[in-house]
């Protein structure tokens, strides 16, 4: 499992994109400032258990943010992925001059978020990404969660990047009743939770691809009043 530090003293953006990489197979490691960010990585690759990546927030309470990435950079070479409110170029320059491998403007999407976030990790040859997932196999259809992958009926079936996210939720939860709420924040972020009119249309996608009668769903479920799930 690819494992994440996230630094940001922001508790709501740690608290929705926790959610967002934990629904989408990532360990979340925490710190609140760059202090703590630093003994965090010392003592985990002390203990040879390393981040995969850092998201850093370069408005930190005690430590500018380039000094922050500057001191990562004498410890380890995991890819340091900056969140920041910044949007000055110069900033960015400098960010990637002491070492930040790309650079995120706060507000974000958070497919776009993901999106660079695996971009960092696949071009650092992600140490510990999850190249052991076996598949997941239904009646109907195969999902590689590793590869990002369905297979139905021996072809490849194309998957947006959003019903994707949507999909790959459901898996996961292994069978757990999801509420359109926690689907709603995980998948497209927590500005979007009263909208379930998402979830009934990419569901609707989704059972066209997937499902043999689309009308009657064996796996892609609705639970009336509570959410949706997942049968294998």
């Amino acid at each position: 499992m690819t494992s994440v530090l996230l630094v940001d003293d922001d508790p709501e953006i740690v608290r929705a994109l926790r959610i967002n990489l934990n629904a989408h197979g990532y360990r979340v490691l925490t710190a609140s400032d760059g202090a703590s960010a630093l003994r965090a990585v010392e003592e985990l690759l002390a203990a040879e258990d390393g981040p995969d990546v850092i998201v850093l927030d370069l408005g930190l309470p005690d430590l500018d943010g380039l000094d922050v990435i500057t001191g990562l950079r004498r410890v380890t070479t995991a890819p340091i992925v900056v969140l920041s409110a910044r949007l000055d170029s110069a900033d960015k320059v400098r960010a990637l001059d002491a070492g930040a491998d790309d650079y995120v403007t706060k507000p974000f999407g958070v497919d776009e978020f993901l999106a660079r976030l695996r971009a960092a990790v696949r071009r650092s040859g992600g140490r510990r990404a999850a190249a052991d997932e076996p598949p997941v196999r239904t009646a109907s259809f195969t999902v590689d969660l590793t590869a990002k992958r369905i297979h139905r009926d021996g072809a490849e079936v194309h998957l947006t990047p959003t019903e994707w996210g949507l999909l790959e939720a459901l898996v996961r939860a292994g069978g757990e009743v999801l509420s359109p709420r926690r689907l709603l924040t995980e998948v497209w972020g927590p500005a979007y939770t009263s909208a379930t009119h998402y979830l009934r249309v990419y569901l609707v996608q989704l059972r066209r691809k997937l499902e043999p009668d689309p009308a009657h769903p064996r796996h892609l479920i609705t639970e009336p009043g509570r959410g949706y799930r997942f049968q294998p």
